[in-house]
């Protein structure tokens, strides 16, 4: 069986040719101004930039849309933040379908023994939550992870991610007081998480110069530690 060709893209502020898994794709608006389209579907000439918000922030300092598509166009100076609110309404919306599709726990006693159970995929901790209520789920969190790495539990390691308030999450799941969640197999959970790491990515990753070095791969926001410090 042939192996799949990964699509590429040049970035238009690094020059650094990206998996298109590692970019984000921005067109022109029927008005004429530049606008995410996170889901690389819209028509027409794109321009890529590096999956990150300092890149995006530095694209707009630099001109570099105008630069690539050869002609003056209107950008937003707040286009970055644009980006990851566009990127949260992705990730929010998928889940909501993980939790229609039965993919989605929330609740500290639901989430901890999906944990224990290794029945999840992917932690979720609102942002403003307390500092006792999360360490409690990532010590369950990291003992499971210790146990598959040890390979006394089968699976893989499971993420945990800090993405959207308690507001937030409840907004997007029809919820109040969304503080600790978790995503269960299932494609629909699947999704979300894909969606959570791009998300994640765009938030953390610091703007890559103009190297010949690989770019950086998909990072997860792992919790694991050495736990003989």
């Amino acid at each position: 069986m042939p192996r799949r060709v990964e699509t590429v893209r040049t970035c238009a502020l690094t020059r650094l040719e990206k998996p298109v898994e590692d970019l984000i794709r921005f067109v022109l608006g029927p008005d004429g101004t530049i606008v995410p389209d996170t889901e690389a579907r819209a028509e027409g000439r794109g321009v890529w930039i590096s999956l990150s918000h300092q890149a995006v922030a530095e694209a707009v300092r630099k001109k570099a849309f105008a630069r690539s598509l050869k002609e003056n166009v209107a950008v937003p100076p707040d286009l970055a933040d644009l980006t990851r609110l566009r990127l949260e309404q992705r990730f929010a919306s998928a889940l909501a379908m993980a939790r229609k599709a039965g993919q989605f726990t929330s609740g500290g006693m639901k989430v901890k023994a999906a944990i224990e159970a290794g029945q999840i995929i992917a932690l979720l901790s609102a942002t403003d939550g307390a500092d006792d209520g999360k360490n409690k789920m990532l010590g369950a969190l990291r003992a499971l992870n210790h146990a598959r790495r040890e390979g006394s539990a089968a699976g893989a390691q499971v993420p945990h991610f800090e993405l959207l308030s308690s507001t937030q999450l409840g907004l997007a799941l029809g919820l109040e007081n969304v503080i600790h969640a978790a995503l269960m197999t299932g494609a629909a959970a699947q999704s979300a998480l894909e969606k959570a790491n791009r998300l994640a990515r765009y938030t953390a990753n610091p703007l890559e110069k103009n190297t010949d070095r690989p770019a950086a791969s998909g990072v997860l926001l792992p919790v694991e530690q050495d736990e003989r410090r």
